[in-house]
């Protein structure tokens, strides 16, 4: 899905002369927090220190301005809300949507403790074989509240996506990978549609990595807070909602075209890092 993206820390440190401080530990630093201001409210997000190439590339293009005046282009209720497409900001009605960001990518930062439970914060991407991640496009997770069966079913899927990225590291496959990386940089999408059909035939057979289990303590999420399990261990998670939940609904609830894009333009106004 790219259809489906960065902060620095302050490094501060108390040097207390002649003797060891008695209160114990220093304080960890608090995590960086930053604030989309939309045209349907404001949503506060704090940012991942385990995610830091993402965590600080997010704080790079809010301060270089990339996100201020973008819109939430794709908007699917029960699923997420992406923005970041830079050639949204002045987009007409009508418009195709999704594919524009910085000429770079950020190199993805999977943890398997991240996941994608309702409020976080991911970075979208194309369907690259490293799953670099965009450099400005990113969702905010909505999902909803799923029982065993569904969570059984998003398990399914999450292996299907694992079996193809695990089936083009190995060596013997290295010829038709190149010719897939090949037809992505010269848009060669006939070829590429077909050596991704074949990779995915190859994945249903594919035994040769360890199949991913969701935890029992994000399964607790997924059935009382809800999210989008189906995307774990593929896509990079990079930081979470603490205020403007309800305005995330909001959006996710506004109507849209056949494209997902809504039918009245929802707008990143300004978005800055808190201090």
């Amino acid at each position: 899905m790219k259809g489906i993206i960065y902060p620095g820390m302050l490094l501060c440190f108390l040097c207390i002369f002649g003797f060891e401080s008695s209160k114990g530990p220093k304080d960890q630093e608090a995590p960086v927090k930053v604030k989309l201001v939309t045209t349907h409210g404001e949503i506060v997000l704090k940012l991942y220190d385990e995610t830091p190439l993402h965590r600080d590339n997010f704080i790079k293009i809010i301060r270089d301005s990339v996100l201020d005046g973008v819109l939430f282009h794709r908007v699917i209720e029960e699923f997420m809300i992406q923005g970041g497409d830079t050639d949204s900001k002045y987009a007409q009605r009508g418009d195709t949507l999704g594919s524009a960001d910085l000429p770079y990518s950020v190199e993805a930062e999977i943890r398997p403790e991240l996941f994608h439970k309702k409020g976080v914060i991911g970075a979208a991407r194309g369907n690259t074989p490293d799953r670099v991640s965009s450099s400005s496009q990113f969702y905010i997770v909505q999902g909803k509240i799923l029982n065993d069966s569904l969570l059984d079913r998003a398990e399914t899927r999450i292996n299907g996506w694992l079996a193809e990225y695990y089936i083009k590291r190995e060596p013997e496959y290295r010829a038709k990978l190149d010719s897939l990386k090949t037809a992505i940089e010269v848009e060669d999408m006939d070829t590429f549609a077909r050596l991704n059909t074949e990779f995915e035939a190859l994945a249903k057979e594919y035994k040769g990595f360890e199949t991913y289990k969701i935890p029992e303590a994000h399964r607790e999420v997924y059935r009382t807070l809800g999210g989008t399990p189906h995307l774990d261990q593929n896509y990079t998670v990079f930081g979470e909602v603490v205020s403007g939940l309800s305005v995330v609904d909001t959006i996710a609830g506004v109507d849209t075209d056949s494209m997902d894009r809504p039918m009245l333009d929802v707008r990143i106004l300004k978005a800055e890092v808190l201090k």
